[in-house]
Protein backbone atom coordinates (compact mmCIF):
# COMPACT_ATOMS: atom_id res chain seq x y z
CA UNK A 1 0.00 0.00 0.00
CA UNK A 2 0.75 3.89 -1.11
CA UNK A 3 0.18 6.40 0.94
CA UNK A 4 -1.58 6.47 4.82
CA UNK A 5 -2.54 2.85 6.20
CA UNK A 6 -5.22 4.30 7.96
CA UNK A 7 -7.37 6.75 6.50
CA UNK A 8 -10.45 6.93 8.80
CA UNK A 9 -12.36 5.11 11.24
CA UNK A 10 -14.15 2.54 9.18
CA UNK A 11 -10.13 1.30 8.36
CA UNK A 12 -9.39 0.80 11.64
CA UNK A 13 -12.82 -1.07 12.55
CA UNK A 14 -11.46 -3.43 9.18
CA UNK A 15 -8.44 -3.81 10.23
CA UNK A 16 -8.90 -4.80 13.74
CA UNK A 17 -11.54 -7.54 12.29
CA UNK A 18 -8.80 -9.68 10.34
CA UNK A 19 -7.47 -10.52 13.74
CA UNK A 20 -10.60 -11.74 14.83
CA UNK A 21 -11.46 -13.53 11.34
CA UNK A 22 -7.71 -14.99 11.88
CA UNK A 23 -8.17 -16.32 15.39
CA UNK A 24 -11.72 -17.98 14.11
CA UNK A 25 -9.67 -19.78 12.04
CA UNK A 26 -7.87 -21.77 14.25
CA UNK A 27 -8.78 -25.35 15.40
CA UNK A 28 -8.34 -23.44 18.98
CA UNK A 29 -10.21 -20.64 19.02
CA UNK A 30 -10.44 -18.72 22.00
CA UNK A 31 -13.96 -17.47 20.19
CA UNK A 32 -15.49 -17.65 17.33
CA UNK A 33 -16.67 -14.99 14.79
CA UNK A 34 -18.11 -16.24 11.90
CA UNK A 35 -18.68 -12.72 10.47
CA UNK A 36 -14.97 -11.10 10.68
CA UNK A 37 -13.66 -11.95 7.10
CA UNK A 38 -16.76 -10.73 5.53
CA UNK A 39 -16.29 -7.16 8.10
CA UNK A 40 -13.03 -7.10 7.03
CA UNK A 41 -12.81 -7.79 3.43
CA UNK A 42 -9.78 -7.16 1.46
CA UNK A 43 -9.19 -3.68 2.83
CA UNK A 44 -8.67 -4.46 6.15
CA UNK A 45 -6.46 -7.45 4.62
CA UNK A 46 -4.11 -4.95 3.25
CA UNK A 47 -3.70 -2.64 5.45
CA UNK A 48 -2.49 -5.84 8.35
CA UNK A 49 -0.47 -6.89 5.66
CA UNK A 50 0.87 -3.31 5.48
CA UNK A 51 1.45 -3.09 9.23
CA UNK A 52 4.94 -3.69 10.43
CA UNK A 53 6.09 -8.19 11.02
CA UNK A 54 5.77 -7.52 14.39
CA UNK A 55 2.09 -6.37 15.18
CA UNK A 56 1.07 -8.76 12.24
CA UNK A 57 -0.12 -11.95 14.65
CA UNK A 58 -2.50 -9.68 16.43
CA UNK A 59 -2.51 -11.03 19.87
CA UNK A 60 -3.15 -7.70 22.12
CA UNK A 61 -6.54 -7.30 19.65
CA UNK A 62 -7.29 -11.10 20.30
CA UNK A 63 -6.90 -11.50 24.02
CA UNK A 64 -8.83 -7.69 24.08
CA UNK A 65 -11.45 -9.38 21.72
CA UNK A 66 -11.35 -12.62 24.35
CA UNK A 67 -11.28 -10.59 27.53
CA UNK A 68 -14.57 -8.07 26.82
CA UNK A 69 -16.05 -11.30 25.78
CA UNK A 70 -16.07 -12.77 28.93
CA UNK A 71 -16.44 -9.73 30.96
CA UNK A 72 -19.56 -9.22 28.89
CA UNK A 73 -21.17 -12.28 29.78
CA UNK A 74 -20.29 -12.09 33.48
CA UNK A 75 -22.19 -8.42 33.52
CA UNK A 76 -25.17 -10.05 32.02
CA UNK A 77 -24.96 -12.86 34.25
CA UNK A 78 -24.63 -10.84 37.50
CA UNK A 79 -28.10 -9.19 35.91
CA UNK A 80 -26.75 -6.63 32.74
CA UNK A 81 -30.25 -5.86 30.77
CA UNK A 82 -28.61 -3.07 28.47
CA UNK A 83 -25.28 -3.19 26.70
CA UNK A 84 -24.08 0.11 25.20
CA UNK A 85 -21.17 -0.38 23.35
CA UNK A 86 -19.54 3.19 22.00
CA UNK A 87 -17.58 3.24 18.95
CA UNK A 88 -18.96 -0.01 18.43
CA UNK A 89 -16.94 -0.48 14.87
CA UNK A 90 -17.11 -3.55 13.27
CA UNK A 91 -18.33 -6.11 16.28
CA UNK A 92 -20.31 -8.46 15.60
CA UNK A 93 -20.88 -9.76 19.32
CA UNK A 94 -24.71 -8.98 19.23
CA UNK A 95 -24.66 -11.90 16.56
CA UNK A 96 -21.98 -14.36 17.90
CA UNK A 97 -22.19 -14.14 21.59
CA UNK A 98 -24.86 -16.57 23.88
CA UNK A 99 -26.99 -13.64 24.83
CA UNK A 100 -30.82 -13.56 26.19
CA UNK A 101 -33.07 -12.69 23.24
CA UNK A 102 -34.50 -10.31 25.80
CA UNK A 103 -31.60 -8.36 26.20
CA UNK A 104 -31.03 -4.35 24.53
CA UNK A 105 -27.97 -3.93 22.90
CA UNK A 106 -27.40 0.02 21.36
CA UNK A 107 -24.75 -0.01 19.01
CA UNK A 108 -23.31 3.99 18.51
CA UNK A 109 -21.07 5.11 16.49
CA UNK A 110 -20.46 7.37 12.92
CA UNK A 111 -22.88 7.61 10.50
CA UNK A 112 -19.59 6.24 7.83
CA UNK A 113 -19.08 3.25 10.52
CA UNK A 114 -22.27 2.21 10.63
CA UNK A 115 -23.50 2.78 6.90
CA UNK A 116 -20.41 0.36 6.07
CA UNK A 117 -21.00 -1.96 8.65
CA UNK A 118 -25.26 -2.45 7.81
CA UNK A 119 -24.81 -4.17 4.29
CA UNK A 120 -22.43 -6.87 5.43
CA UNK A 121 -24.53 -7.88 8.30
CA UNK A 122 -28.04 -6.83 6.87
CA UNK A 123 -29.35 -10.71 6.25
CA UNK A 124 -28.09 -12.12 9.51
CA UNK A 125 -30.03 -12.29 12.89
CA UNK A 126 -28.72 -11.02 16.16
CA UNK A 127 -29.25 -12.95 19.40
CA UNK A 128 -30.80 -10.34 20.96
CA UNK A 129 -32.33 -6.80 20.74
CA UNK A 130 -30.26 -4.88 18.77
CA UNK A 131 -30.37 -1.28 17.29
CA UNK A 132 -27.76 1.28 16.28
CA UNK A 133 -27.48 4.88 16.54
CA UNK A 134 -25.49 7.55 14.16
CA UNK A 135 -24.05 9.67 16.70
CA UNK A 136 -20.68 11.65 17.05
CA UNK A 137 -19.52 10.48 20.42
CA UNK A 138 -16.76 13.45 20.67
CA UNK A 139 -19.99 15.76 20.49
CA UNK A 140 -20.56 17.09 24.29
CA UNK A 141 -24.40 17.96 23.84
CA UNK A 142 -24.91 14.72 20.90
CA UNK A 143 -23.15 12.41 23.73
CA UNK A 144 -25.19 13.79 26.42
CA UNK A 145 -28.65 13.32 24.65
CA UNK A 146 -27.27 9.96 23.21
CA UNK A 147 -26.88 8.65 26.70
CA UNK A 148 -30.42 10.23 27.95
CA UNK A 149 -32.35 8.55 25.41
CA UNK A 150 -30.11 4.90 25.74
CA UNK A 151 -30.53 4.26 29.13
CA UNK A 152 -34.30 4.93 29.30
CA UNK A 153 -35.61 2.38 31.05
CA UNK A 154 -33.02 0.24 31.83
CA UNK A 155 -31.85 -0.80 35.13
CA UNK A 156 -28.48 -2.17 34.93
CA UNK A 157 -26.90 -0.87 32.06
CA UNK A 158 -23.41 -1.86 30.35
CA UNK A 159 -21.39 0.36 28.80
CA UNK A 160 -18.56 -1.08 26.32
CA UNK A 161 -15.62 1.44 24.88
CA UNK A 162 -13.19 -1.51 23.45
CA UNK A 163 -10.70 0.73 21.59
CA UNK A 164 -12.37 3.80 21.68
CA UNK A 165 -10.55 5.62 24.36
CA UNK A 166 -7.02 5.82 22.95
CA UNK A 167 -8.27 8.52 19.81
CA UNK A 168 -9.22 10.74 22.40
CA UNK A 169 -7.82 13.63 24.64
CA UNK A 170 -7.64 13.04 28.30
CA UNK A 171 -10.40 16.09 28.86
CA UNK A 172 -12.21 14.42 27.17
CA UNK A 173 -12.05 10.95 28.50
CA UNK A 174 -12.87 13.19 31.69
CA UNK A 175 -16.05 14.43 30.29
CA UNK A 176 -17.19 11.14 29.02
CA UNK A 177 -16.58 9.57 32.70
CA UNK A 178 -18.89 12.20 34.01
CA UNK A 179 -21.22 12.07 31.57
CA UNK A 180 -21.37 8.12 31.98
CA UNK A 181 -22.12 8.50 35.74
CA UNK A 182 -24.37 10.64 35.03
CA UNK A 183 -26.50 8.07 34.20
CA UNK A 184 -28.04 6.28 37.60
CA UNK A 185 -28.70 3.03 35.34
CA UNK A 186 -25.14 2.32 34.09
CA UNK A 187 -23.77 0.08 36.40
CA UNK A 188 -20.58 -1.47 34.51
CA UNK A 189 -18.16 0.18 32.48
CA UNK A 190 -15.74 -2.31 30.16
CA UNK A 191 -12.76 -0.57 28.76
CA UNK A 192 -9.02 -1.07 27.20
CA UNK A 193 -5.98 0.97 28.57
CA UNK A 194 -2.21 1.29 27.77
CA UNK A 195 0.64 2.68 28.96
CA UNK A 196 2.24 5.57 27.54
CA UNK A 197 5.15 3.27 26.62
CA UNK A 198 2.91 0.87 24.42
CA UNK A 199 0.99 4.40 22.84
CA UNK A 200 4.25 5.37 21.76
CA UNK A 201 5.59 1.62 20.53
CA UNK A 202 2.33 1.74 18.50
CA UNK A 203 3.14 5.59 17.42
CA UNK A 204 6.24 4.44 15.68
CA UNK A 205 4.39 2.91 12.64
CA UNK A 206 4.98 6.58 11.55
CA UNK A 207 2.69 8.81 9.85
CA UNK A 208 1.06 6.05 7.67
CA UNK A 209 -0.91 6.08 10.64
CA UNK A 210 -2.01 10.01 11.11
CA UNK A 211 -5.79 9.80 10.14
CA UNK A 212 -5.99 7.60 13.07
CA UNK A 213 -3.45 9.00 15.76
CA UNK A 214 -3.32 7.63 19.51
CA UNK A 215 -3.74 9.54 22.50
CA UNK A 216 -5.22 8.83 25.41
CA UNK A 217 -2.51 6.78 27.41
CA UNK A 218 -2.55 8.45 31.17
CA UNK A 219 1.10 7.58 33.21
CA UNK A 220 -1.01 6.91 36.72
CA UNK A 221 -3.04 3.98 34.59
CA UNK A 222 -6.35 2.52 36.20
CA UNK A 223 -5.51 5.48 38.91
CA UNK A 224 -6.91 7.75 35.82
CA UNK A 225 -10.41 6.92 36.38
CA UNK A 226 -10.68 6.08 39.91
CA UNK A 227 -9.91 9.58 40.71
CA UNK A 228 -13.03 10.22 39.32
CA UNK A 229 -14.93 7.99 41.53
CA UNK A 230 -14.87 4.65 38.82
CA UNK A 231 -13.81 1.63 40.66
CA UNK A 232 -11.74 -0.87 38.65
CA UNK A 233 -13.67 -4.67 39.79
CA UNK A 234 -11.67 -6.23 37.45
CA UNK A 235 -7.81 -5.45 35.81
CA UNK A 236 -6.40 -8.10 33.28
CA UNK A 237 -3.13 -7.62 31.60
CA UNK A 238 -3.40 -8.79 28.29
CA UNK A 239 0.10 -9.96 27.92
CA UNK A 240 -0.22 -12.01 31.05
CA UNK A 241 -3.61 -13.65 29.32
CA UNK A 242 -1.74 -14.06 25.74
CA UNK A 243 1.02 -15.97 27.69
CA UNK A 244 -1.63 -18.48 28.94
CA UNK A 245 -3.47 -18.64 25.98
CA UNK A 246 -0.30 -19.10 24.41
CA UNK A 247 -0.93 -16.34 21.87
CA UNK A 248 3.18 -14.85 21.81
CA UNK A 249 6.32 -15.94 21.19
CA UNK A 250 8.00 -17.53 23.88
CA UNK A 251 9.92 -14.94 25.06
CA UNK A 252 7.36 -12.77 25.65
CA UNK A 253 5.56 -15.70 27.83
CA UNK A 254 8.46 -15.75 29.85
CA UNK A 255 8.67 -11.94 30.37
CA UNK A 256 5.01 -12.68 31.44
CA UNK A 257 6.35 -14.78 34.69
CA UNK A 258 8.01 -11.04 35.29
CA UNK A 259 6.38 -8.86 38.15
CA UNK A 260 3.92 -6.92 36.31
CA UNK A 261 3.61 -3.28 35.63
CA UNK A 262 1.61 -1.46 38.22
CA UNK A 263 -1.84 -0.70 36.14
CA UNK A 264 -2.57 2.44 38.46
CA UNK A 265 1.18 3.37 37.80
CA UNK A 266 2.81 1.91 35.07
CA UNK A 267 5.20 5.02 34.25
CA UNK A 268 7.75 3.84 31.66
CA UNK A 269 6.98 0.50 31.57
CA UNK A 270 4.87 -1.19 28.85
CA UNK A 271 1.34 -2.13 30.18
CA UNK A 272 -2.07 -3.01 28.64
CA UNK A 273 -5.02 -4.59 30.11
CA UNK A 274 -8.80 -4.53 30.37
CA UNK A 275 -10.98 -3.26 33.03
CA UNK A 276 -14.12 -3.67 34.13
CA UNK A 277 -15.31 -0.53 36.14
CA UNK A 278 -18.47 -0.40 38.15
CA UNK A 279 -20.43 2.89 38.65
CA UNK A 280 -19.18 5.67 41.16
CA UNK A 281 -20.71 5.67 44.88
CA UNK A 282 -23.17 8.43 45.41
CA UNK A 283 -20.88 10.18 47.60
CA UNK A 284 -18.32 10.23 44.73
CA UNK A 285 -20.39 11.63 42.35
CA UNK A 286 -22.00 14.20 44.46
CA UNK A 287 -17.92 15.44 45.14
CA UNK A 288 -17.53 15.55 41.34
CA UNK A 289 -20.48 17.57 41.40
CA UNK A 290 -22.94 15.34 39.31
Amino acid sequence: MSGPVITDMTDTARWVAVYRANETARPDALFRDPYADRLADERGRAIAAATPPETRSGWPWVIRTKLVDDLVLASIAEGCDRVLNLAAGFDARPYRLALPAELSWIEADLPSVIDAKEPILASEKPQCRLRRERVDLTSAPARTAFLSAATSGAARALVITEGFLTYLEDDMVRSLASDLAAQSSIRWWISDLSSPAVRDLIRKMGARMDSAPLRFAPPNGVAFFEALGWEAREIQSLLRWAARFRRVPLVLRLLSMLPEPNPRNPGKARWGGVIRFERPSLDAARASGQ
